[in-house]
């Protein structure tokens, strides 16, 4: 666990502390505030993700290869983040208002395995069952 993840944890750990000093009248607020710091995160991490593709990007048609293969899906892997970050919000709050944590730790493991299925079809060999051969270059099973 890295230091973000137990910042993340300390927050969440304070919220639900909160919670019960506070009582229910408050739940919404914490709720949504635990949620805005997720959200921050998320956006963080996306954004250095963005930024490390365009950085792979330039690497490739700097060393000569040309510009990407139309066949390279990094626009569709980057839409296909941002809308399920943007439905991220609205899952997360009815999972966490509905059933609290435990409702919000299963909206999330939707959320991240929709994003795991979807990363595995569109990048070749993510998960070692492909394999690059060839002075082409081209993606093999």
């Amino acid at each position: 666990m890295d230091a973000r993840d137990t910042d993340l944890k300390k927050e969440l750990d304070a919220a639900l502390q909160a919670r019960r000093e506070l009582g229910e009248e408050y739940e919404t607020a914490l709720v949504e505030s635990f949620l805005e710091k997720v959200d921050q995160r998320i956006d963080g991490a996306v954004d250095r993700r963005v930024r490390r593709g365009l950085a792979e990007q330039q690497m490739v048609v700097a060393r000569g290869a040309g510009s990407p293969r139309a066949t390279d899906s990094w626009g569709e892997r980057f839409g296909f983040g941002i809308v399920s970050l943007v439905l991220a919000v609205p899952l997360s709050a009815i999972g966490g208002g509905v059933a609290h944590l435990p409702g919000l730790l299963v909206a999330w493991a939707g959320i991240v395995g929709v994003n795991a299925v979807q990363a595995a079809r569109t990048t070749p060999g993510l998960f070692g069952r492909r394999r690059k051969s060839g002075p082409d270059g081209e993606w093999q099973d």
